[in-house]
């Protein structure tokens, strides 16, 4: 007799963390809402004075008596506390490109980002991830922007993905102690949705201002985004890597980077590992070369 395997029930707080880190905060009825008949009600609201027909043509029906969508019977959930506007534009840009500019440590820069209200990922996210490692390292990694681990240690590369990019660094004989990591986007996008545009060029000036203070002797983007934009290119992550670019600092200075794949991309290709064995296997020689 064949037995039937039984399925655990999946555990409610990783449900709801599920349901969270997806984006959905509004709970369910049980039963189906008509939105028609919500319609309905809504139209009777603001109808024009005088009186109203009946449902006999006699004239307006006795407010008890009148029909009641089912969804009215039921308490209105609480609504969310409303989250501070911060429009991305150009006056914030400015804002940010001048903070940046202002900072003439890395403290001060973390200091400056804390406190900048001007983009809109800020509300949504629990930390501000800056940085993680050796400030003073050679090599300065540079990924996309945070996901939930991250957000909630306010480290970056702390989840799945951060303990593969640890062990792609040791192969090469570094850790966090010799090398420096960040991203381009120090907030975690709700739900960990693209960053916008706008949103990665509100954050710019942060993350190249980061970059001049650490003042690397070799600079790797992990992944697509962070390449086009610290690299000014277009082209695709896959034509990218394994071949050597640079990246052009405010002061003049150029820094050799290596644009490879991103360990979450890894993750999902395991296959392409062998693509950034190589690309770390360049890093190596260029850091052992510049000394």
């Amino acid at each position: 007799m064949t037995s039937i395997a039984r399925h655990e029930q999946p555990d409610l707080r990783e449900l709801l963390a599920f349901y969270a880190e997806s984006g959905a905060y509004d709970a369910l009825f049980e039963e189906p809402i008509d939105r028609f008949a919500e319609a309905a009600m809504s139209a009777q609201s603001v109808q024009a004075p005088g009186r109203a027909r009946s449902f006999d043509g006699q004239g307006s029906a006795p407010a008890a008596e009148r029909p009641r969508p089912a969804m009215l019977d039921r308490a209105a959930p609480p609504a969310r506390p409303a989250t501070p506007a911060a429009v991305p534009d150009e006056a914030q840009a400015a804002l940010a490109r001048e903070l940046a500019s202002r900072a003439g440590t890395l403290e001060e820069l973390r200091a400056h980002m804390a406190a900048f209200e001007g983009c809109n990922l800020k509300f949504t996210a629990k930390n501000l991830v800056f940085a993680d490692g050796n400030p003073t390292a050679d090599v300065m990694l540079v990924g996309e922007a945070p996901g939930r681990d991250e957000d909630l240690e306010g480290l970056p590369f702390v989840g799945r993905s951060g303990q593969l990019l640890d062990r792609m660094l040791a192969a090469i004989g570094l850790d966090r102690n010799s090398a420096y990591i960040a991203n381009v986007i120090p907030w975690r996008p709700p739900g960990n949705r693209t960053p916008t545009p706008h949103e990665t060029e509100i954050c710019r000036p942060f993350i190249e201002r980061q970059i001049e203070l650490a003042n690397p002797k070799v600079l790797v983007t992990l992944g697509g985004p962070s390449a086009k934009l610290l690299l000014d290119t277009t082209e695709g992550i896959l034509r990218l890597r394994g071949n050597w670019r640079s990246h052009q600092m405010k002061s003049g200075t150029v820094v050799p980077a290596m644009p490879t794949l991103h360990p979450a991309y890894l993750l999902r290709n395991p296959a392409h590992k062998k693509l950034a064995w190589r690309d770390f296997l360049e890093i190596k020689a260029r850091l052992k070369e510049l000394g």
